[in-house]
């Protein structure tokens, strides 16, 4: 598992870091893609009892559609504007909130239910990928989105694997711990501060130390309530896509809340 997670690593990262420096249309088409296998992974698993053995040329009626509406939000999220920061702001607000009330989403009973979702959850929070691109010319604040949200899951899982000790969220992540946990946002608060100094963004030091400060965060409620969908819907990954990291919505989820937050804070915070 870990010899495969590395040569993963060791062939996406490159790949990965060649399409952000090199932004268009290309970009914008590989963020479409992305969101809408993560998209067809989702619907997958919250609404059909065939879950993750149904194969990718076989799509439900239902995973079209959540496919088709993700392809429309990516090929119009240039126009974004603060009202749609604000339904986002709710759109994680309500996932958080299906945490709190222990209200797993599965919609085995009412399948087109599905849909919905994965547009608000996966269409609109992932669509930001594009403005954030687009915020400069070479993909800075991408990679700022990206490496903070890394380095707090890195913490996290090292500290965690460690000297993890107190389970925080036993019944949704088993290996989450008090002390990775708290590794992470420290780690991801110093990560934000480092990255956004190497990467010489229009940053002062406290608006960095502030973005860092609510980052690491947001990942981590990131990475809850994918665990909490995946717990509802009874697996352990939400695909096998991704060689020993699993499906494609398990390496965005973080990245689904530290996005949209990176691009609102550099348009209402710092530029």
């Amino acid at each position: 598992m870990l010899a495969q997670r590395l040569i993963t690593a060791a062939i996406g990262i490159p790949v990965i870091a060649g399409l952000i420096l090199l932004g268009g249309t290309v970009y914008d088409i590989v963020v479409a893609i992305i969101l809408a296998v993560a998209a067809f992974e989702f619907c997958a698993i919250v609404s059909t009892h065939e879950g993750l053995t149904r194969p990718f040329w076989r799509p439900t009626l239902w995973q079209l559609l959540a496919i088709a509406w993700i392809a429309l939000i990516v090929s119009r999220a240039g126009r974004l504007d603060d009202e749609i920061g604000v339904i986002c702001g709710i759109i994680a607000l309500y996932l958080v909130s299906t945490i709190v009330r222990n209200r797993p989403l599965s919609y085995r009973r009412f399948a087109w239910m599905s849909v919905p979702v994965a547009v608000a959850y996966i269409g609109f929070l992932g669509a930001h990928f594009v403005p954030l691109r687009d915020l400069d010319g070479d993909g800075k604040w991408v990679f700022l989105a990206i490496l903070g949200t890394w380095a707090t899951d890195t913490f996290a899982y090292g500290v965690g694997r460690l000297i993890g000790r107190r389970k925080i969220a036993p019944r949704i992540s088993p290996g989450k711990t008090l002390e990775g946990t708290a590794a992470g946002l420290a780690g991801g608060l110093a990560s934000v501060i480092v990255i956004a100094e190497v990467l010489d963004l229009p940053m002062s030091i406290g608006e960095a130390a502030l973005l860092g400060a609510v980052l690491p965060t947001a990942a981590v409620l990131g990475d809850l309530v994918e665990s909490h969908i995946k717990r509802g819907a009874g697996v352990k990954d939400t695909s096998e896509l991704v060689p020993g990291h699993g499906g494609f919505l398990d390496r965005l989820d973080s990245l689904l809340f530290t996005v949209p937050l990176v691009y609102y804070f550099a348009i209402w915070v710092v530029l």
